[in-house]
């Protein structure tokens, strides 16, 4: 789980350097201190268990930040 761990935080940099070649700073950003976070958690150590619940965390604090920006935040069109 480790590994997958660090492949998270290979594809994050990928689409960090995809933002930052399209000029967008702030999501660039948002997802170089992804890559940072994934690549640092991927070489703990922890348990598998302990990996699928920072994943699962993860993906809550995501779904809920997207949810909440683009009901209360996003300009309606």
């Amino acid at each position: 789980m480790d590994r997958m761990f660090r492949v998270l935080g290979f594809w994050t940099f990928v689409i960090a350097l995809l933002f930052l070649a399209g000029q967008m700073y702030i999501p660039s950003l948002l997802f170089f201190i992804q890559t940072a976070l994934f690549v640092i958690l991927g070489y703990m150590g922890f348990t598998e268990r302990t990996y699928m619940y920072l994943f699962w965390g993860y993906m809550v604090v995501s779904f809920v930040g997207i949810v909440s920006y683009s009901f209360f935040m996003m300009p309606q069109g």
